[in-house]
């Protein structure tokens, strides 16, 4: 940890190696100035790395110190950990399940050196969640893996310069959304937004704003009763716990009249009710963030985009953002935690 004059020791899983993930990867340490902020750790491939290289315009300077456990990673150095000695065929904007295979071997070996503090935070790369499915392991996305790894209750949250989003359902079927927005569900996610915008982004006193799952917010009843049956009372209770939480807002108006700005948070009910418009804000700058787990886990929030991958055309704005983010939050964590562990009675 960046404490007595170590750098922040930032692991980075390799995500799709047929998508945009090695080029961002590459082009956000291709500035010198990344490794005064953190020491990165690649949990990769070097050969795989070199191959994506060659296909950008321009390299820079990115060198890489191949390792083969982090404790071996350097200062100022590009360390690549290597999670595999086979050859490895890269099919560029293809899915395959070899693709799948390293994924989730990468991410399995960066938890695992988390659990034993030999990393301080982690950026994961994109992935593709089908072929991250294997025997034995359902893969959802990074959320619900990490939640089940680290075993906490956590909150998908989409953050940039305007908004902090989290989402209640994060990815489940529409269809089966309804019947997830029980009392006990947003109170849980509500208590860890809460617990994050404290802890994580350093505000005091956080005012939460909630949506609707309805249009208009049911109308009184008109459209629908979940929001005032189930939404409305759990909002009450938060409140009397002494969170300020506000709601239930429908979302179109909530965002169209800017309303957000008015909040440090705010809780979307599903996927794309939170994702829309959070991705028109800030489709190549926006960061997603994991709160509630014992660890900082950020991503770029945008996936792998087999369709410009090799082409030299990805944005690596949302990917730097990431890891500056990472960075940020374990810092907000170190102070927080300074301040609080001895609070006058």
């Amino acid at each position: 940890m960046e404490q007595n004059n170590k750098k922040i020791r930032l692991a980075i899983t390799h995500g799709d190696i047929n998508g945009i993930c090695y080029e961002v990867i590459l082009k956000t340490f291709s500035d010198p100035r990344m490794l005064e902020q953190c020491t990165p750790i690649l949990y990769g491939s070097s050969k795989v790395a070199s191959y994506h290289k060659k296909l950008l315009a321009h390299q820079g300077d990115v060198t890489f110190n191949a390792i083969r456990e982090a404790s071996q990673a350097t200062d100022r150095h590009f360390n690549v950990l290597n999670i595999t000695q086979d050859e490895i065929k890269i099919d560029i904007g293809q899915s395959t399940d070899i693709a799948g295979k390293l994924a989730l071997q990468a991410l399995d070996m960066a938890c695992e050196d988390l659990k034993q503090n030999n990393v301080d935070v982690l950026v994961t790369a994109p992935v593709n969640k089908k072929n991250m499915q294997r025997d034995g392991v359902d893969f959802p996305g990074h959320t619900e893996y990490l939640s089940r790894k680290f075993e906490r209750k956590s909150l998908m949250m989409m953050i940039n310069d305007h908004v902090r989003i989290g989402i209640v359902t994060s990815h489940l079927a529409l269809k089966d959304v309804p019947a997830a927005i029980t009392e006990d569900i947003l109170m849980e996610k509500i208590l860890v937004m809460n617990a994050s915008l404290r802890r994580d982004f350093g505000i005091s006193m956080p005012k939460i704003a909630v949506l609707a799952l309805d249009p208009h917010a049911g109308d009184n009843g008109v459209i629908g009763d979940h929001d005032q049956r189930v939404v409305k009372p759990t909002i009450e209770k938060a409140a009397e716990a002494g969170m300020l939480v506000y709601g239930p807002y429908p979302s179109d108006g909530f965002f169209g009249s800017v309303q957000f700005r008015n909040f440090d948070g705010v809780l979307a009910l599903y996927h794309d009710q939170g994702l829309i418009p959070f991705k028109l804000m800030s489709f190549t700058r926006g960061v997603n963030f994991t709160a509630g787990l014992p660890y900082v886990r950020t991503s770029p929030a945008h996936g792998t985009a087999y369709d410009i991958a090799g082409k030299d055309k990805a944005s690596e704005q949302s990917f730097r953002n990431a890891v500056y983010l990472a960075c940020n939050i374990l810092r907000n964590r170190h102070e927080y935690d300074q301040l609080t562990e001895n609070p006058l009675r």
